[in-house]
């Protein structure tokens, strides 16, 4: 599996690219049911997901990563280099979205995209990562708990003030 770093291309995501992403995104529609990320979870359009990797392209230190198997796109992850709220005294980078095609759940897939991105904070000499896990989602926390994440503290998501739970994994040296 490889993870390749969205690039916009003249301030625009590719149309080929942002199409397979939408596809991605429309696979997980029980995850978007959870967040309420979008109005018609069923119903995902290029233009929505568009507007959503904009917003998440939009902080400092953000990138959104692709990750392909065999050419495939299976799964993807946005991060961020640091919390978003300048205030925050918080060092570690955070993973801000993991997908995975909804069709290939339970392949071994969330836990290599996990695995490559924690990588790359480790090879930029982080020591560790967070994530906010939604509340309602306890799969998500079964996945993240399982991946040597423990809980921190409660919180409320930025964007929608979602009830969550903060999760943070050390990231030893290799």
């Amino acid at each position: 599996m490889i993870l390749q770093p969205l690039v916009p291309v003249d301030g625009a995501l590719p149309g080929p690219v942002l199409t397979e992403i939408a596809s991605l995104y429309a696979t997980n529609h029980a995850f978007f049911e959870l967040s309420g990320d979008f109005p018609d979870p069923n119903r995902i359009t290029v233009e929505q997901v568009a507007a959503s990797l904009a917003g998440e392209l939009a902080h400092d230190g953000a990138e959104v990563l692709l990750a392909r198997s065999a050419g495939r796109l299976v799964g993807m992850a946005a991060t961020l280099a640091t919390h978003p709220d300048p205030a925050s005294d918080d060092p570690d980078p955070w993973i801000g979205l993991l997908l995975v095609d909804a069709t290939a759940h339970r392949e071994g897939y969330g836990r290599a995209v996990a695995t490559l991105v924690e990588d790359r904070f480790r090879a930029a000499g982080r020591t560790g990562v967070r994530i906010a896990v939604l509340d309602n989602n306890p799969k998500a926390m079964a996945f993240w708990e399982s991946q040597g994440y423990t809980p921190l503290r409660r919180a409320e998501d930025r964007e929608r003030g979602r009830a969550c739970t903060v999760l943070r994994k050390p990231l030893a040296a290799p």
